[in-house]
């Protein structure tokens, strides 16, 4: 395999595009964020990277709460149009069509045609540069019940959930493994 220094600029990809709503239940907006993480299991806690001039910056910094909404494949296009858009200028709700819901825990909405929603409460603020980094625990989960097994086990892959790639929207293919799949005994045959 050939190697060469790309010029271009890139980061770790594909990445997951979110759509985080923020701002008071009487006034929500709703932002693209590609830079979102898992930071940390006990507690539960993720991080968003935006940018200080975006509107939906200060209304995080305001209220210390957001929440992220998983995006589908159907949502796709509002991933994009969120994010070339400024709610400065448009109420994003009303022009796409999207149902803004109440969260269950915290004093912002959920977008309720995402499956999955991650209800978030700002622990810090960290400015690194072009961006400030929140860093949020997370304080509620809704899910829709189609996602649920018979046992309840989350089944994120009927979600149908993009990822985002060097400017390309992307959908989620098979399953190549399950974790642990790569150290367990296999069984014997008889």
């Amino acid at each position: 395999m050939s190697r060469q220094v790309w010029k271009g600029s890139t980061l770790l990809n594909p990445e997951p595009p979110v759509l985080v709503s923020c701002g008071p239940v009487e006034q929500p907006n709703l932002i693209t964020v590609g830079w979102c993480g898992t930071i940390c299991t006990q507690p539960s806690m993720l991080s968003i990277s935006v940018r200080p001039e975006r509107f939906s910056h200060h209304l995080i910094a305001e209220s210390g709460v957001f929440v992220v909404n998983l995006p589908t494949e159907s949502l796709v296009r509002a991933v994009d149009w969120c994010g070339v858009r400024s709610g400065r200028d448009v109420d994003k709700f009303a022009a796409l069509g999207l149902t803004a819901a109440p969260a269950a825990k915290v004093s912002t909405v959920l977008l309720e045609e995402s499956p999955l929603n991650l209800e978030c409460r700002v622990t810090q603020q960290i400015p690194l540069g072009s961006h400030d980094l929140f860093l949020a625990e997370v304080v509620a989960v809704d899910v829709d019940e189609s996602l649920l097994d018979e046992n309840g086990k989350l089944c994120l892959n009927r979600a149908k959930l993009i990822v985002y790639s060097h400017g390309d929207y992307l959908a989620l293919g098979r399953r190549l493994g399950t974790f642990g799949y790569s150290v367990r005994k296999k069984k014997r045959r008889k």
